[in-house]
């Protein structure tokens, strides 16, 4: 499980744990715990590998939740794209400093995907509540998200963000047009609302026909 700081709380740690599963979360500032052991690093690579060491969660609610036995591991990682540190908490101990960075990196992407999602293939709510249902909705979102993806990168010539590309085709969906001519010939351009009227929105989005 690799989450963000809202996933941080010793509880559900301590059931990941129990259930033998790994995490990887951003750790919170005010976190209390001790050094166990700091672990080497090495010289040659992983640069961004600020430290790497064995901690004991100290503070009574890590007590209350019984996790204060448990060792777990801090590695702080520098990312150089936006010259910041990150702090994260593992209760892997095996896999190198670097992988663990690496997976909360990606954490991020697996997020942004999910978002594009949401946001432009409505997977707001599932329409059923059976473990079959559920799947079966997200199976045929993923299968229209490769769908349109095909269509974007090799029949679109035109340079489509995926968020406008969706908007053309659910648009002409219904008209009696050739694929190509849609993704093609069909413009969509983005202008700012005139901000002398009341409550306008943030931009107005327009199809130009050729």
């Amino acid at each position: 499980m690799v989450d963000d700081r809202g996933y941080f709380d010793f509880k559900l740690f301590m059931n990941r744990i129990e259930d033998e599963n790994h995490f990887v979360t951003h750790i919170k500032t005010n976190t209390v715990y001790e050094q166990v052991e700091e672990k080497g690093l090495p010289d040659d690579h992983d640069h961004h590998i600020l430290k790497d060491e064995l901690i004991r969660l100290t503070s009574k609610t890590a007590k209350e939740a019984r996790i204060d036995q448990v060792v777990l591991r801090r590695v702080v990682v520098y990312r150089p794209e936006d010259n910041k540190t990150i702090e994260l908490i593992t209760n892997n101990l095996e896999w190198p400093a670097a992988v663990i960075g690496e997976l909360y990196k990606r954490r991020w992407l697996i997020e942004t995907f999910f978002k594009l999602l949401k946001q432009n293939l409505q997977v707001k709510t599932f329409l059923g509540i059976r473990e079959h249902a559920c799947k079966s909705q997200l199976y045929i979102v993923l299968i229209t998200y490769l769908l349109l993806e095909i269509i974007r990168r090799h029949v679109s010539k035109t340079k489509h963000c995926f968020g406008h590309f969706v908007t053309l085709i659910r648009v002409c969906l219904t008209q009696y047009n050739r694929l190509e001519y849609i993704v093609n010939e069909i413009k969509i351009t983005v202008q700012k609302a005139n901000k002398t009227r009341e409550a306008p929105p943030d931009n107005q989005v327009k199809l130009i026909l050729k």
